[in-house]
């Protein structure tokens, strides 16, 4: 379930980090069949606080308004603090009852201080990630990712990988079209996987007329072909060596991830917007078969194919 939405802010708030959680979640989209979702800004002090870029932001929540939530996002805060008692205990009793806690950034600490990282993996923006692992030792820090799900506890790095993170709790617990709609109308891209890295040229590559671009739309065109790298390569007028470097660089990821990742995507919206059987899906998608795909999609999204259409078809 994901209807009650709460982001906890703490003195010298970093707007942009708030404003992702704002503009993913608090946002009436109701107009375009999206759903609405009761939205709040909770602090261990209500009233004004000051924003990092100097501004004020008027919370109107204490502590208590966490017990209410579904989902508890913790924007970016200081990684070198001391945190309040109160929000501590109630993001440990909100993942008690069975609601999921999300960090943006440097919002992990918090989120460690918490306890809620032990023995879990997660991330922050990389200029913090060793500070992360010597504070917080039981937790397994993946630096170099966007985000991670250790459901129920997500945490994602730098600035807009909390974009990522929070689209991708949309897709998992509303489905990929819901999470297509909240992108468009952010004008982002609506996937990019928790694996790629967090150090890429251009996060969002598009096929913009050159022939990197144009390999990347022939790829999600044809995404039942098995493309080979040099393949790719040859398409892209590269040698094999670097059209597999400069990939990396552009999307994060390798040719084979993205491929698996695209066809996961497509498969997502089938299963959405259509009854094929699953084998059909599975071999229009270029996976082939059902047991392929549902072994890419389990692993992606968590849960089976035939699952997934019951609780978002339609």
């Amino acid at each position: 379930m994901l209807k009650n939405v709460v982001a906890v802010v703490l003195e010298e708030v970093h707007p942009f980090e708030l404003g992702v959680a704002c503009e993913v979640f608090g946002l009436d989209r109701s107009d375009q069949g999206l759903p609405v979702y009761d939205f709040a800004l909770a602090s261990d002090r209500p009233g004004e606080l000051r924003t990092h870029a100097g501004f004020g932001v008027r919370v109107p929540h204490g502590a208590e308004r966490l017990a209410s939530a579904d989902l508890v996002v913790v924007t970016a805060i200081d990684p070198h603090g001391e945190y309040p008692v109160e929000l501590v205990a109630g993001l440990r009793a909100a993942v008690e009852r069975g609601a999921r806690v999300l960090s943006i950034c440097s919002g992990a600490f918090l989120l460690g201080a918490a306890g809620l990282l032990d023995g879990r993996g997660c991330t922050t923006h990389w200029r913090y990630a060793d500070l992360l692992a010597e504070r917080f030792p039981l937790a397994t820090v993946e630096p170099d990712v966007l985000y991670v799900d250790a459901d129920p506890v997500i945490t994602s790095a730098g600035t807009a990988a909390g974009i990522d993170a929070c689209l991708h709790l949309v897709r998992k617990l509303q489905g990929a079209e819901v999470a297509r709609g909240i992108a468009r109308r952010m004008v982002v891209a609506p996937h990019r996987e928790g694996g790629q890295a967090q150090y890429v040229n251009r996060p969002l590559p598009e096929a913009d007329g050159r022939p990197f671009g144009a390999v990347l739309e022939w790829m999600r065109v044809e995404l039942d072909r098995d493309w080979t790298v040099d393949q790719l390569a040859a398409r892209a007028h590269m040698a094999p060596r670097t059209f597999a470097r400069r990939f990396q660089q552009e999307t994060g990821t390798t040719p084979l991830r993205w491929l698996i990742g695209q066809r996961v995507l497509f498969a997502q919206r089938l299963l959405e917007e259509t009854d094929e059987p699953v084998e059909s899906v599975a071999a229009r998608v270029g996976f082939g078969n059902a047991a392929t795909l549902r072994h890419h999609f389990g692993r992606r999204v968590g849960t089976t194919p035939q699952a997934y259409r019951r609780a978002f078809a339609g």
